[in-house]
């Protein structure tokens, strides 16, 4: 299967502006990327690229003073299978976790651990260990938020998310991962592009997505709050502990989004 994939963003600055963006596809997804895959500018700018803490790529740019724009289109080669079920992966025990898997388990700026651990176990000290506690957090989280793109706010937190009961893909993200946190299974934030591919065409603008990765079993699994079911066609292009590590573009001065466009769908 090969899915279609891109956007078209605008800023309008005040003035020379720097800029990160986390606009590619990430590394692991690459060598699926049919030809090209590369950020256009207009009006050109330079852009050098590094990898960040978290392996995602990035680019960083000096945005010139008034409408800047950026805009990819490119296909991407998917199996086509819906996310991977394994509900028998167990739960490791912390000693037991690899290093580098550890700074998930941590408190971030969207995933108060420290909030909302007595309301985790709760919840969850009784579900069984591993797959089963993970998917009942998912199944609590999706129950008690009410998604609409009306309900966005970047300063939302998970402990305002719960409170609020409503919010967007990254709510039930951030609530999902630090109940997880709370419970000792390593969680992080992904963020990517995700269509109406296999499932009736939802009718709400196409943007980003957001969901999570749990540590289960010796490998990271793909779970996701907001849907409750395995979707087909993820194309991943970053992770890290929250949305502040994949923002799409962080910027450092006065801007005005000035248009903002995504596409993802299935050419064949």
């Amino acid at each position: 299967m090969q899915i279609r994939a891109g956007y078209d963003i605008a800023y309008e600055c005040p003035q020379p502006t720097p800029m990160l963006l986390v606009l590619s596809v990430h590394p692991s997804r690459m060598h699926d990327v049919i030809g090209p895959h590369q950020i256009n500018f207009d009006p050109p700018v330079a852009a050098s690229a590094y990898r960040d803490g978290f392996g995602n790529i990035c680019h960083r740019i000096t945005a010139p003073a008034g409408r800047s724009r950026m805009f990819t289109e490119f296909l991407v080669s998917d199996p086509g299978t819906p996310d991977l079920v394994v509900p028998d992966a167990p739960q490791h025990a912390i000693q037991d976790l690899p290093d580098d898997v550890l700074v998930y388990l941590l408190g971030s700026r969207y995933c108060e651990t420290d909030r909302l651990t007595p309301l985790a176990w709760s919840l969850f000290s009784h579900t069984p260990e591993g797959w089963p506690r993970v998917q009942a957090i998912c199944d609590y989280v999706h129950n008690r938020i009410e998604f609409g793109y009306h309900h966005a706010d970047p300063l939302r937190s998970a402990f305002a998310g719960h409170a609020e009961g409503r919010g967007v893909c990254r709510d039930f993200a951030h609530l999902a991962i630090t109940l997880c946190r709370c419970m000792n299974i390593p969680a992080r934030y992904c963020t990517g592009y995700l269509g109406d591919i296999g499932i009736p065409p939802v009718d709400a603008p196409m943007d980003f997505s957001a969901w999570f990765e749990a540590y289960l079993g010796g490998h990271w699994h793909t779970f996701d709050a907001r849907h409750n079911t395995p979707r087909i066609g993820r194309i991943l292009m970053a992770r890290g502990r929250d949305a502040t590590d994949v923002a799409l573009s962080t910027i450092f001065g006065p801007s005005t989004l000035a248009g903002f466009h995504v596409v993802t769908d299935k050419v064949q």
